[in-house]
């Protein structure tokens, strides 16, 4: 491979089990620091994928993210928090894992080198020219993932890979590329650090802006989040309360009537 792999470049600390605990978690608070001003200069990237999804959520079109490990679990965690947060169906936004389920919570062997499973994978969600498949791989060359990313482009699916390899096959073969340089791991080559957390943010920021864009959103507030619990029951009454100028009760009322706070703010309109 003629890029450089700076995932797997030596940390810029040594003999870390001499340090005191102190000095462990200062230090990797300092390089922790640079993650949030590597992904500010990946944020071009990310509009273009922003606003192509927007386009296509209003057609139909669906958010696919795949990816292995510690990659595979953060985008199934960001697909999990749209439908609590922004009430939206499950079936929008989906995140699909090397292994399957199983590999939520254990690793599964060879999972991720398996180059054809993904596109296997998405084929049980009939995908098709609407959707959007976004890979997650730090190293940027995860077989699964490039496989994935591969088979979506030929059959007509809009593709975007993140990684944290600038220059990597799957920043090259992505329709969007996403490449966050976070610099090496403090442990070296442990992508669930650096890595791990730049590719928490971009994906907050895609689903996050996404929902904003498609009218998810009022003011700054979460006017469809589900109301599946005393706290947000809590938070939706006050949330009515601001927008309509009703004391708790009568929001509280409106909210259980109306079922969401959009609802019960749009029907006093």
């Amino acid at each position: 491979m003629n890029f450089k792999k700076i995932t797997e470049t030596p940390s810029n600390h040594d003999n870390l089990e001499q340090l005191d605990t102190v000095s462990i978690l200062t230090k990797m608070n300092q390089e922790d620091q640079q993650v949030a001003s590597a992904v500010a200069k990946v944020i071009p990237e990310i509009r273009l994928l922003v606003d192509a999804l927007s386009e296509r959520f209003d057609k139909g079109g669906r958010l696919f993210y795949i990816g292995a490990g510690t990659s595979g679990r953060l985008g199934i965690l960001d697909a999990s928090e749209i439908p609590p947060t922004f009430g939206m169906p499950h079936t929008r936004v989906i995140g699909i894992i090397a292994g399957g389920d199983t590999a939520i919570r254990k690793s599964v062997e060879n999972a991720e080198d398996d180059r054809v499973q993904a596109w296997k994978d998405l084929m049980a969600f009939d995908v098709n020219e609407t959707d959007v498949v976004v890979g997650i791989a730090a190293s940027g060359t995860t077989p699964y993932v490039l496989g994935g990313i591969e088979d979506a482009k030929k059959n007509g699916l809009l593709t975007a890979g993140i990684t944290n390899n600038p220059g990597s096959p799957l920043e090259k073969l992505a329709d969007l590329g996403i490449a966050v340089d976070v610099g090496p791991e403090f442990v070296t080559g442990s992508t669930r650090m650096k890595s791990g957390t730049s590719q928490k943010l971009v994906l907050n920021m895609i689903s996050t802006a996404l929902m904003i864009k498609i009218g998810r959103v009022k003011g700054n507030k979460m006017v469809n989040m589900q109301l599946s619990n005393d706290k947000l029951v809590d938070r939706g009454t006050r949330y009515v309360m601001e927008g309509l100028g009703v004391d708790y009760k009568e929001a509280e009322s409106l909210l259980k009537k109306y079922g969401s706070v959009k609802a019960a703010l749009d029907a006093r309109k």
